[in-house]
């Protein structure tokens, strides 16, 4: 097949998997392509889901806690300031976050994961430590929104990418059983953490923290590897163009899931930063409305395991709508119609169930319109790279929504909560678009198909 057809299939969007089929007849498979470990069954491959699974508890699981730190600052350190002005704090170390995904998703390709997490071990622990020390506004943003953020950034990058390259067929339970570490980080971080502040102090806390970090990231370098790649007789030099791969966003089914993620990242976190500043405006205390986040976080470890599974089986686009039509449905039908304390709980319970694909799902599906296994940390960098400004805004968005509520009225939230509706809806739109332009028939976008 030559070069220009496969170029003229990429741009229409062809399936990942059978554009691999058709560029190599099965006659004439390289040999040495044998000797290469095996897709999905190698036990490398799980050795590297369980360091992914310790990646994302310092990772994801570290920014998923971000609603505890919105809630203490607004009443500890920094409640001299509004509710807009500590969400940058939270909003920009999500944000940092993903501004390192292209950054990190291109030196991985190259680097491999090791030298990626020490890089992010450095960076996120020291961060951390930094944050222990702080006093002033601007202390905090650097120490926990920029050090520690690119740290989690790298961290991420390391343990999702490296995992993806060891599976195919089992890929969405692979990544959702890593994401699942997320989602137990954030279920001991947001239950222990408030605990800890009373018992042992803001510092002592984080030096706690940090230490702990430490341990699971020395097991994560032990444990993570990525699979072995067809050797190249002289690979492209590199270049700094490539820590921010925009000429990847050329092709459709990229470009349509970039976009989608932005609308859908722009609500998907609200909840999680919001819920407890809520319950305590509401009257409930702050174990009570801690609570919320422990509920939201732990039922969320269901919902990161479980859409990759259906993923594998019933297409991967056709379960991230699923479940993001069910989260939309949640925010307008409970959050919204409920807003009181037993509406707050049943929210919290199944919405953490919901939203959990915005971990799992994500990378996975970059791995799907992913051509190259290869390049997969540039393709991770390039979606990342235009969702990384959705979260950079929606806190401090947010924020202005819940300063501007009727604090008379019957619920002073409700209009944050239709700003977190409106985004994700956009977001559904686009990733059924995105489905689309990957089948190859982007102006029909009734039609599935097991994708």
């Amino acid at each position: 097949m030559s070069s220009e057809v496969r170029d003229a299939e990429k741009a229409a969007g062809m399936p990942a998997d059978l554009h691999q089929c058709n560029s190599r007849p099965a006659h004439n498979i390289d040999p040495a392509l044998n000797r290469l470990p095996p897709l999905d069954t190698s036990p490398r491959g799980w050795l590297a889901v369980v360091g992914g699974f310790a990646c994302l508890f310092v990772s994801f699981g570290w920014i998923t806690c971000i609603g505890v730190f919105q809630a203490y600052y607004s009443t500890h350190q920094l409640r001299d300031y509004n509710a807009s002005d500590v969400g940058w704090i939270t909003s920009a170390e999500t944000f940092l976050l993903f501004l390192g995904v292209p950054i990190f998703g291109g030196l991985f390709d190259r680097l491999g994961p090791t030298v990626i997490l020490i890089i992010g071990t450095v960076l996120h622990v020291g961060g951390l430590l930094g944050v222990a020390n702080c006093r002033t506004y601007g202390q905090f943003f650097a120490a926990q929104s920029i050090v520690s953020a690119m740290g989690t950034g790298a961290i991420f990058v390391a343990g999702t990418t490296a995992v993806g390259t060891w599976f195919k067929a089992r890929r969405g339970l692979a990544l959702g059983l890593v994401s699942a570490g997320s989602a137990l980080g954030a279920v001991i971080g947001t239950a222990v953490i408030p605990v800890l502040f009373d018992h042992i102090g803001f510092s002592w806390t984080m030096r706690a923290v940090a230490l702990t970090y430490f341990v699971l990231l020395v097991i994560a370098i032990a444990t993570t590897s990525r699979r072995p790649q067809e050797a190249v007789s002289s690979p492209a030099p590199f270049r700094v163009s490539q820590f921010v791969p925009v000429s990847l966003l050329r092709s459709g089914p990229v470009l349509t899931l970039a976009i989608a993620c932005f609308f859908y990242f722009l609500g998907v976190f609200i909840p999680y930063n919001f819920i407890v500043v809520e319950a305590q405006d509401a009257g409930d205390g702050q174990q009570s409305a801690n609570n919320l986040l422990v509920i939201l976080s732990a039922t969320s470890t269901v919902g990161r395991v479980m859409p990759g599974w259906l993923g594998d089986r019933y297409g991967r686009f056709n379960t991230t709508i699923a479940f993001t039509f069910f989260s939309i449905v949640l925010v307008l039908c409970v959050w919204i119609a409920a807003p009181f304390k037993a509406g707050r709980i049943v929210f919290a319970a199944l919405y953490g169930f919901g939203s959990g694909t915005f971990v799992s799902m994500v990378p996975t599906l970059i791995a799907q319109v992913c051509p190259d296994m290869s390049k997969l940390g540039l393709y991770l960098g390039a979606v990342y790279l235009v969702i990384a400004p959705s979260v950079l805004i929606a806190q401090p968005v947010a924020g202005l929504l819940a300063d501007a509520g009727d604090r008379n009225g019957r619920d002073p939230y409700v209009w944050l909560k239709v700003f977190c509706a409106l985004g994700m809806i956009v977001g559904i739109v686009g990733f059924i678009a995105a489905r689309a332009a990957y089948q190859g028939h982007a102006r029909k976008l009734w039609k599935s198909g097991r994708v």
